[in-house]
């Protein structure tokens, strides 16, 4: 088959009965999110974006759409749903059985900052060989949702593993979308006369955060930009809650 080297609508991340706005609308946000100017131009962003732009030209001709439809329903086998280790197409090629599944990465907030170098473990029922291991590089500064694919090895020689990347909460930052959370405790004159207080970022940096004069408990203060990649590009914030610390004495 010419046109099936890979699953074009996975590519775009749609479902096979996709409107033609929801083409658009996906291909626009990936390869804004997958450009390689906002990447330096790396290998994995130059191979994301060429898979990104042929999925589209072949989904956006309502001919080569048609064709492609029906060689992929002839190819395929069942699809898949999610189960314990992820969820992926079977399907024959060349007398190899072709298998994708969908792995999750949850990842700590300065792991998805700094970079980190995973195991991927994948226990496939499916493969007689027992469990596959894959090693996995997280580059620094990778956005929140990033995917990552890897090709599988013998039996399922022309299926991939895709990666998803979560983060979860760690240390004393809480995590909302691409925004980081945490909690600044400030005595009373500081609330009232206001002034600059210090707090340490994710990636360890100290931070200079204005408070407003008579600054009520429970306000929130934004950090613009010290939060977590944007798969657009950009970052979130960091959302520092203010407390109040209580402050007392011993009477004799």
């Amino acid at each position: 088959m010419s046109e099936f080297q890979t699953d074009h609508y996975a590519t775009l991340g749609l479902d096979r009965r996709c409107t033609e706005a929801q083409l658009r609308a996906a291909y626009r946000r990936l390869s804004k999110a997958h450009h390689p100017d906002l990447h330096g131009g790396s290998e994995a962003s130059v191979r994301r974006t060429q898979e990104i732009n042929e999925a589209h030209e072949v989904l956006s001709d309502p001919v080569r759409r048609r064709v492609y439809d029906r060689e992929l329903a002839a190819e395929s086998g069942c699809g898949g749903g999610e189960n314990g280790e992820g969820a992926g197409r079977v399907g024959k090629r060349e007398g190899k059985i072709e298998k994708n599944v969908v792995q999750e990465a949850q990842l700590r907030i300065e792991e998805l900052i700094r970079g980190v170098r995973l195991k991927v473990e994948i226990r496939d029922p499916g493969n007689p060989r027992g469990a596959e291991s894959y090693d996995l590089e997280i580059p620094a500064g990778t956005a929140v949702g990033a995917r990552f694919r890897l090709a599988r090895g013998e039996p399922f020689v022309g299926g991939r593993v895709e990666v998803r990347v979560k983060v979860r909460a760690s240390g004393r930052f809480k995590v909302k979308g691409t925004d980081l959370r945490c909690d600044l405790r400030i005595d009373g004159r500081r609330a009232t006369q206001g002034g600059v207080e210090t707090v340490m970022g994710a990636l360890g940096g100290a931070l200079r955060l204005v408070i407003p004069a008579g600054v009520g408990r429970g306000e929130v203060i934004r950090g613009v930009g010290e939060g977590l990649r944007k798969g657009r590009g950009g970052r979130g914030d960091l959302l520092v809650r203010v407390e109040y610390r209580v402050e007392g004495r011993v009477v004799r």
